[in-house]
C-alpha cells in the first residue's frame, strides 16, 4: 500500500494513503504530486507538503479571496502572487467585474492544475478578466507599475520558491503596487506549529501598514490548527463591518460552502496565544 508522509513540522506529520497517483513530475523548481485519496478526494503536493485537497480546498480559497475583496467592497482590480492551482483565481472571479491577474513562478503547477484540477481551477486560467502570467512574482511587484485593490499572496511555506515573499522588502513592494485603501493578504502558516514565522512576517507588515492583524481559517489538512491569513491595510475599515459584508454578500450573489459574513467578522477573533505572538 503506498502512503505520502508529510513531515513539514519537527517531530509531528500526517500520513495519506495513496490509492492512485494521477501526476508525478520533478519541474524545474520542485517536486510536484498528484494522487487520488479516498477521505480527501484529488491532493495536491509540492516538495513533500499537501498545498489542498478536492474536499477541503474551498475553505482556504473562499477564504483568501472573499474576505478582502467583501470588506474592502470597491475592488476592481486584484493580484494572485502563486496561486497555480487556479483555486483562489477562480474565487475572485465569481465577483462580477472584478478582474484578476495571476504570476506564477511554475508554470507546471498550472499546466498541472488545468488537466487535473478542473474542480479546483473551475476554468479560471481561460476566463475573459483573467491574466495569468508565468514569471516570479517578487520581480513582478518590484517592477510594475499597475494598480490593485487588493493584492492576494497565496505562497507555499516559506521554503524554496516561495522563500522571498515573506520578506520585508516584498512587503513594501506590494503596499507600492496596491491603490490607496488596498489590502495586502498572504498566507501565512499554522500558528501553533510556526509562530516565530508568523510574528516575524507580521512585524515586517505592520511597519508598512496602519492596520496589519491575522485572521484564522480551519482547513483540515493544514495540520496543527487553524491556518493564518495576514491582512494588511492602510484603511481599518478593510476588514469589513458585519452589516456592511452582510450586504455586500448578498448583491454578490454568492453561493459559498465555508465563507459567511458572520465568518468573515469572526475570524478576526484571535484566541490569546495568537494575539501574543503579534503583540511585538
Amino acid at each position: 500500500m503506498l502512503s505520502f508522509t508529510e513531515a513539514l513540522h519537527d517531530g509531528y506529520g500526517q500520513i495519506l494513503r495513496v490509492d492512485r497517483i494521477v501526476h508525478y513530475e520533478r519541474t524545474d523548481l520542485q517536486e510536484l504530486v498528484i494522487f487520488d485519496n479516498a477521505s480527501f478526494g484529488r491532493v495536491m503536493a509540492l516538495d513533500g507538503v499537501v498545498q489542498l485537497t478536492e474536499r477541503d480546498h474551498h475553505i482556504y480559497h473562499e477564504m483568501i479571496a472573499h474576505v478582502p475583496i467583501l470588506g474592502h467592497g470597491r475592488v476592481a482590480d486584484v493580484l494572485v502572487i502563486g496561486g497555480g492551482d487556479g483555486g483562489a483565481l477562480a474565487q475572485i472571479l465569481r465577483h462580477e467585474g472584478v478582474r484578476a491577474t495571476l504570476v506564477e513562478i511554475d508554470g507546471s503547477v498550472i499546466e498541472t492544475a488545468r488537466a487535473h484540477l478542473p474542480m479546483v481551477c473551475e476554468g479560471a486560467f481561460d476566463h475573459p478578466r483573467a491574466e495569468v502570467i508565468v514569471g516570479d512574482g517578487v520581480d513582478f511587484v518590484a517592477r510594475s507599475e499597475r494598480r490593485f485593490d487588493v493584492i492576494v499572496v497565496d505562497s507555499t511555506d516559506p521554503v524554496g520558491p516561495a522563500e522571498a515573499l515573506f520578506t520585508p522588502a516584498f512587503y513594501a513592494d506590494c503596499k507600492r503596487c496596491l491603490r490607496a485603501g488596498g489590502v495586502l493578504v498572504t498566507q501565512n502558516g499554522v500558528p501553533f506549529f510556526q509562530g516565530p514565522q508568523i510574528a516575524r512576517t507580521h512585524a515586517a507588515r505592520k511597519a508598512l501598514f496602519s492596520d496589519a492583524t491575522l485572521y484564522l481559517a480551519p482547513v483540515p489538512t493544514y495540520t496543527g490548527g487553524p491556518i493564518a491569513l495576514g491582512f494588511a491595510s492602510d484603511d481599518a475599515a478593510a476588514r469589513g463591518a458585519l452589516a456592511e459584508v452582510t450586504e455586500r454578500f448578498a448583491r454578490s450573489g454568492l453561493a459559498t460552502r465555508h465563507y459567511a459574513p458572520d465568518v468573515h467578522v469572526a475570524a478576526f477573533a484571535l484566541p490569546p496565544d495568537v494575539r501574543r505572538l503579534i503583540a511585538g
